[in-house]
């Protein structure tokens, strides 16, 4: 079996008194898209910082292509090729759409010249060819989810750690953008996404984690992970698995 691109093997995160992350392991293979979901609060976030070297683990170790990575510098690991987008969208507002994919670009573009070209190769692939020279503030919520991405992708990025890029987009949005990450997998790259869309997850993922209370509760296809009474009652409440049951046999 080949190695995952990422392995995470009990990593737990506290903070004082509380336990963000408990014991969490999972893998991520090469050229897919695998989700990542729960409840608010469940960690999600917090796991994503660990893998993308923003927090150390307080326990438990971190690989990528085999090597342990835990606790390496964000810097390190974007040069090994994994890059992460944040929930809160913050581009560089007095620059263009251009100058802020450039910004990633440089990492492995030195000279302005080849950084400005991959940029605007960059955008065309995201959708926002037509936005170069737009300053990023004007942007509306969808293009700059897309920019957040396609800033991280400059880096030359072969992993992408989405956080929530499909959160508040509207239908239209959510169509055209569903295209767009499955043209990336296409191109080679591997995603894992943080995501609250389940329309998205069920078209987009091949695996998912499901994370409640810093835990992993349950994983597998999105089909499985749906119909497990453990991921209903998470998300709507104890007994909820049960009640849906009585109201499906009650119409049966």
């Amino acid at each position: 079996m080949a190695e995952p691109l990422v392995r995470v093997d009990k990593v737990s995160r506290r903070f004082g008194g509380l336990t963000a992350v408990n014991d969490v392991s999972l893998t991520v293979d090469v050229g897919r898209i695998t989700a990542l979901i729960g409840p608010n609060g469940a960690g999600k976030t917090t796991l994503f910082a660990m893998v993308s070297g923003f927090l150390k683990p307080s326990a438990g170790r971190i690989f990528h292509r085999g090597e342990d990575v835990t606790g390496a510098a964000p810097y390190r690991l974007a040069r090994r090729g994994m890059a992460r987008t944040f929930q809160i969208v913050r581009p560089f507002v007095g620059l263009t759409v251009h100058e802020n994919i450039a910004i990633g670009a440089h990492l492995t573009r030195p000279s302005r010249a080849d950084a400005l070209a991959e940029a605007a190769s960059i955008a065309a692939l995201l959708g926002l060819g037509p936005l170069l020279d737009r300053p990023a503030a004007s942007l509306t919520v969808a293009a700059r989810k897309r920019l957040e991405v396609a800033r991280a992708l400059a880096t030359g990025a072969d992993l992408l750690l989405l956080d929530e890029v499909l959160a508040g987009l509207n239908p239209t949005e959510l169509a055209t953008m569903v295209p767009t990450i499955q043209a990336l997998v296409a191109r080679g790259i591997t995603i894992v996404m943080i995501e609250h869309v389940m329309q998205a997850v069920m078209s987009l993922a091949q695996h998912v984690y499901v994370l409640a209370d810093g835990r992993i509760l349950a994983d597998g296809t999105p089909q499985q992970v749906v119909g497990d009474a453990r991921v209903v009652e998470a998300y709507l409440g104890h007994g909820a698995a049960r009640r849906l049951g009585s109201t499906a046999d009650s119409h049966a």
